[in-house]
C-alpha cells in the first residue's frame, strides 16, 4: 500500500508519500505561507533527489492539498501514475484527549470528535481538521486515517496524569496531563528495541526528544507510565521558547507589577523564555553553542540549565520505573548535538550510565553511543515520524476496513 501522510498548520503543510512494501520513501513536501501572499510548494522526489519548487496562490488548505496531490503525479517530478495509487491518508492531530486511544479510520463522528477538542489544542486541531476536509473533498474514495500525538501516552496511570487540584476541574474540564510528542517517542521505542534486538515489553526506556520543543517519557515494559509535557506542551522541560516547569505564582507576580493580561502571560512562557529568554540571543541552539564558545554567560548558563532539566527527568523516570535499560535521544537537539549529550549524561556513572566519547561525536544516524562498560544502552536514533503515522494508517485500515 501507498500512503500519504500529512500534517497541517495553520498556514503550512507537510506531507511525504511511502510505500509501506519496504516503507520506501518515495516523495516528500511543505508548502507554506497558506492564505498569505507568497504561497508556496517545495516538493522533493526522493529517489532521484529532484526539487521542484512552485510558487502560487493558496487560499485555503483545499487549495494548498491540491497542488500536492498535482505534484505527486505530474509525469515529470511526480511518483505515481494515478491518485487511485495511494490506499490510504494518515493524518497528524495533535490532540485527541482521553476520547482516542490509537488512531483511528475517520468517520464523521471521529471528525466531530477532533473538532470538540480544539477546546484543548485550539492552535493544532483546527488546521488538522481543514486538512482532512480538504482530502476528504479531493478523495472522497480513499480511506483517511487520524494518529495523534497524544494517544501513545494514554497508558499512564492516574498518579502520573492526575493533577493536585480540586478534581471537578478534571471531570468538567479535562484537566490532567495528556503528553505530546507521542508519535515520535513511539518510533523510537520499538526502534531501540529492534536495535538491541530485544522485546519492548522487556524493557524499562526513557526517550528523550529534544528539539525546540523537548519532552522526555518513560516506557515501562512497552507502555508509558510518565512524560514531562503535561495538558498543554508548556509543562516540563526547559525549550527553545518555553519555560517549561516554573512556580505558577511568578507569573501572577509579574503580571500584577508589568500589568500583563493573561494572553501576555501566555505569550511571555510560550514564545519569549526558555532558552531565549535566558539567553537574550536565541532559541537555536546552534547559535547558543557558538556564543558559548565565545564566552557568552548568558548563552553557556541556558545551556547548563536545559542539560540539568533532561537529567533531573531522566533520573525521576530512573526512581520511578526502578532501573532504565535502554535511553535514547531524538529530534534536532537530541539528534545532531553530541555536546548537549555530553553535558546531559556527564556524572551518571553511578546509575550506569556512561557515554563514549568517540561513538558520541556523530549527527543525525542511528548509533549506540554509550560505553562497552555502561549498564545502560544510549541510543542516537532519529524520529522518523511520518514513517510511524504512515504504519499506523496501514494498521488501522487493515484493522477497520480489512483491507
Amino acid at each position: 500500500m501507498k500512503v500519504l501522510v500529512i500534517n497541517c498548520g495553520s498556514s503550512s503543510l507537510k506531507y511525504q508519500v511511502l510505500d509501506m512494501n519496504g516503507e520506501k520513501l518515495m516523495a516528500k513536501g511543505l508548502v507554506e505561507r497558506i492564505g498569505i501572499d507568497g504561497s508556496v510548494i517545495t516538493h522533493t522526489k526522493v529517489i532521484t533527489g529532484e526539487k521542484w519548487k512552485n510558487e502560487t496562490p493558496m487560499e485555503t488548505h483545499k487549495e494548498a492539498i491540491a497542488q500536492v496531490l498535482s505534484a505527486i503525479v505530474d509525469p515529470d517530478h511526480g511518483v505515481i501514475d494515478d491518485m487511485s495509487e495511494i490506499g490510504a491518508v494518515g493524518h497528524r492531530v495533535a490532540h485527541g484527549g482521553e476520547k482516542y486511544k490509537h488512531s483511528l479510520v475517520i468517520t464523521p463522528k471521529v471528525l466531530e470528535g477532533i473538532e470538540e477538542l480544539s477546546a484543548l489544542a485550539p492552535l493544532h486541531n483546527p488546521p488538522a481538521v481543514l486538512g482532512i476536509r480538504a482530502c476528504q473533498e479531493l478523495m472522497p474514495d480513499t480511506p483517511m486515517v487520524a494518529v495523534f500525538d497524544t494517544a501513545y501516552h494514554q497508558t499512564m496511570p492516574p498518579e502520573s496524569y492526575i493533577y493536585a487540584l480540586p478534581y471537578e476541574y478534571y471531570t468538567k474540564y479535562h484537566v490532567r496531563r495528556y503528553g505530546f510528542h507521542g508519535t515520535s517517542h513511539k518510533y523510537v521505542a520499538h526502534r531501540a528495541a529492534e536495535i538491541l534486538g530485544l522485546k519492548e515489553e522487556d524493557l524499562k526506556i526513557i526517550t528523550c526528544h529534544l528539539g525546540n520543543g523537548a519532552s522526555v517519557t518513560a516506557i515501562k515494559n512497552g507502555r508509558v507510565i510518565d512524560t514531562s509535557m503535561g495538558f498543554t506542551p508548556l509543562e516540563g522541560l526547559v525549550m527553545g521558547t518555553r519555560c517549561g516547569d516554573i512556580d505558577p505564582s511568578i507569573m501572577t507576580y509579574i503580571a500584577d507589577r508589568e500589568h500583563l493580561s493573561s494572553a501576555e502571560i501566555n505569550e511571555i512562557m510560550n514564545k519569549k523564555s526558555g532558552v531565549l529568554g535566558i539567553s537574550g540571543i536565541s532559541s537555536d541552539f546552534r547559535d547558543l553553542e557558538e556564543a558559548a564558545k565565545d564566552g557568552n554567560e548568558r548563552a553557556q548558563l541556558a545551556m547548563r540549565i536545559f542539560a540539568h532539566r533532561v537529567r533531573f527527568f531522566i533520573g525521576a523516570y530512573i526512581a520511578e520505573m526502578n532501573g532504565v535499560d535502554v535511553i535514547v535521544f531524538t529530534a534536532g537537539v537530541g539528534e545532531n548535538d553530541f555536546g548537549m549529550r555530553d553535558i546531559i549524561c556527564d556524572n551518571l556513572d553511578n546509575l550506569g550510565i556512561h557515554l563514549d566519547l568517540i561513538r558520541n561525536n556523530v549527527r543525525g544516524k542511528e548509533a549506540l553511543i554509550s560505553a562497552d562498560d555502561s549498564k545502560v544502552k544510549v541510543l542516537l536514533i532519529p524520529t522518523n515520524e511520518e514513517l510511524m503515522i504512515a504504519r499506523d494508517t496501514v494498521w488501522r485500515v487493515s484493522v477497520e476496513l480489512g483491507k
